[in-house]
C-alpha cells in the first residue's frame, strides 16, 4: 500500500526539464512543499533518475521447497566498487500496455526459461526515493523447478544470465551471510521467509 499522507503534507511542482537523455533519463525538478512547523519551503531543485516502473518475481516451487535465483553483470555494482555479479530475482521494466503481472511472466520466460503457474503479490516499493522515481512491484511465483537452471537472457539486450535452482534453506543462508546485496532479492527472500508456510499450504 502506498504511503498515506499526514495532515497538511502538500507538494507543488514548479518546473520540470530533461537534464540528460541517454540509455536512461535524468530530469531536473523545481518543487515547493509544506513544512511541519507551518508555512512553505523555498524552491527546491532536485535531479531525479527516471528509469521507469519495474516488476519482479521470486520463482518458488512449494513442493520441492526450492527457489530460482539469477546472476548477471551489473554496471551499478561495479561502479559502487562491489563485486559486479550477485544473486537476484527475476525483474524487468514495465512497458506500455503491460501490467506488473505481465512483466513478471514475460521476464521469467526470457531470463530464466520458467513458466509461472500462479502469482501472489508481495509488495510494491520505491527503490531509492531520494534520487529515483523507480518503483518495483514484486510477486512470488509458483513454478515446477524440475530441470530449472542454465544460461539464458536476450542477446539483443546483452544479457548473459546464470539461472540456478536451490533449496530455500540455501538461499536463506546466502542472505544471512550477506552474499545477496540486491535490494529486491533481499526483500523477496525475507518476505518468503515470513510467509513460506502460508504459500506452501496455498499451493500444495
Amino acid at each position: 500500500m502506498p504511503s498515506v499522507p499526514l495532515s497538511g503534507e502538500k507538494a507543488e511542482l514548479i518546473e520540470r526539464t530533461v537534464a540528460f537523455q541517454g540509455y536512461f533519463r535524468i530530469a531536473r525538478y523545481l518543487f515547493r512543499h509544506s513544512l511541519y512547523q507551518g508555512g512553505q519551503s523555498g524552491e527546491i531543485k532536485r535531479e531525479v533518475f527516471e528509469r521507469g516502473q519495474a516488476a519482479a518475481v521470486l520463482p518458488y516451487d512449494p513442493i520441492r521447497d526450492e527457489v530460482v535465483l539469477i546472476r548477471q553483470f551489473r554496471a551499478g555494482s561495479f561502479v559502487a566498487d562491489r563485486h559486479p555479479w550477485s544473486w537476484e530475482i527475476v525483474a524487468g521494466i514495465i512497458e506500455e500496455g503491460e501490467t506488473p503481472a505481465d512483466v513478471a511472466r514475460r521476464e521469467a520466460a526470457e531470463e530464466a526459461s520458467l513458466q509461472m503457474l500462479d502469482l501472489f503479490p508481495m509488495h510494491s516499493v520505491l527503490l531509492s526515493p531520494g534520487a529515483s522515481s523507480e518503483t518495483c512491484t514484486s510477486f512470488v511465483g509458483r513454478i515446477d523447478a524440475t530441470g530449472a537452471g542454465g544460461i539464458f537472457g536476450l542477446e539483443s539486450e546483452s544479457e548473459n544470465i546464470l539461472v540456478k535452482a536451490m533449496p530455500f534453506a540455501e538461499a536463506r543462508a546466502l542472505l544471512d551471510r550477506g552474499e545477496i546485496d540486491n535490494a529486491v532479492a533481499v526483500m523477496g527472500l525475507q518476505w518468503l521467509a515470513l510467509h513460506r508456510d502460508e504459500m506452501r499450504n496455498r499451493w500444495r
